[in-house]
């Protein structure tokens, strides 16, 4: 449906949403359409969550130069004050101070797949009907940010009146930049098109996933019995990454980046509409209002931050203004997003190649990192 790619709204999420909505109407009537069985759950967003630890490079990391670092600083530090805006706001309205975090980075920053991985302890900290919080808010996140990223991006150009650098006559800029939904090339590390992708690359990765998991598990029971609050994917994100910056520096084992994303986001797939399937949409009625009112000062913060701090740190020119409409698009929504916001920038101005390497290597990958251990930290703090 065009309206919902418009947004990149993710399609495993509609058809979830969809299911959700027939079993809400059946309930209403008294009928119980069908039972899930939701054992592969966990053991699926545990794997999405270990492949973007295998995504978590150094390398890549000193590749992307300065302008990676200093995004995904800016990125980590908006992580932790849309979560201290969600506290005061959710208090504020009377609410658990945790809904804030949850209508926060859990879910703005994070997107649906983190906000759903951390919905249960969201849940035994007091946030009833916190995985049904978490996808509405997750939704709004993502059209706010296609609606916001674009005309943010545009006021900044024409207001500053920036000069695009070797700017195209408008016939040939079209032809000359990124498709606004093709992925920018190679912006992970992934494997160059020639990479062995046979049976035993993918029987490799497959390996390396499931012993990240089955390691990181031993990892996460090592930190409960410290008492630490901590989503089931933490010990497996951590030794993936670990992992990964090894195979980095040694050549060892010679993973592909490109079929572990691959597999990662077949996991996220088959997670997200097992996840929204079983979800309780009745339990929303009572907590519209405030979740509103929270999002409402969730999206003023990110384009009040967008045009300021993210766009003078930036360099204070048309890249930055093209990277400030990408940092909206991912930290309301989806990569997706800002990729496509970028995407329609540069069809009408020009190209911004600068922009399209930062913006998906820290929106894709590196916050996802970050935000996973603020999160911890604020529900460990207010559990």
């Amino acid at each position: 449906m065009r309206p919902l790619a418009r947004y990149n709204i993710p399609a495993p999420v509609i058809g979830g949403l969809l299911v959700a909505l027939a079993i809400l109407v059946a309930r209403h009537w008294g009928l119980t359409l069908v039972r899930f069985d939701t054992a592969l759950q966990t053991p699926l967003m545990i794997a999405f969550f270990t492949s973007i630890g295998f995504g978590a490079s150094l390398r890549l990391l000193r590749t992307g130069g300065p302008a990676v670092v200093v995004f995904l600083l800016l990125a980590t530090v908006v992580a932790v004050a849309q979560n201290v805006t969600g506290v005061l706001t959710a208090s504020a309205l009377g609410q658990h101070p945790l809904m804030g975090v949850l209508a926060g980075s859990v879910t703005l920053t994070g997107g649906p797949a983190t906000g759903l991985a951390f919905a249960p302890l969201f849940e035994k900290a007091g946030v009833p009907g916190a995985a049904t919080l978490a996808v509405a808010a997750a939704m709004v996140g993502i059209v706010a940010g296609g609606l916001l990223g674009g005309p943010i991006a545009t006021f900044l150009i024409e207001r500053r009146r920036l000069r695009v650098p070797g700017a195209l006559s408008p016939q040939r800029t079209a032809a000359a930049t990124l498709d606004p939904l093709d992925e920018p090339a190679e912006p992970s590390g992934a494997a160059p098109a020639r990479e062995d992708v046979g049976a035993y690359a993918l029987l490799k990765a497959i390996v390396a996933i499931l012993l990240a998991m089955w390691v990181g598990a031993w990892l996460s029971q090592a930190f409960a019995t410290m008492g630490l609050t901590l989503p089931a994917y933490i010990g497996a994100m951590l030794v993936a990454s670990v992992g990964r910056n090894l195979d980095d520096r040694t050549g060892f084992f010679g993973l592909s980046q490109r079929l572990l994303d691959d597999l990662g986001h077949i996991a996220l797939s088959l997670f997200l509409v097992l996840a929204l399937m079983t979800l309780r949409l009745w339990e929303l009625a009572g907590l519209a209002l405030p979740l509103a009112l929270m999002l409402a000062v969730q999206v003023a913060l990110v384009g009040v931050l967008c045009v300021g701090p993210v766009f003078r740190l930036m360099g204070r020119d048309y890249e930055a203004a093209v990277m400030s409409s990408g940092f909206c698009g991912f930290m309301l929504g989806t990569t997706a997003n800002a990729m496509a916001n970028m995407g329609a920038l540069v069809e009408r101005y020009g190209p911004a190649p600068r922009a399209f390497l930062v913006v998906p290597m820290v929106g894709a990958f590196f916050i996802d990192f970050t935000n996973a251990l603020i999160i911890t930290v604020f529900l460990n703090l207010w559990r």
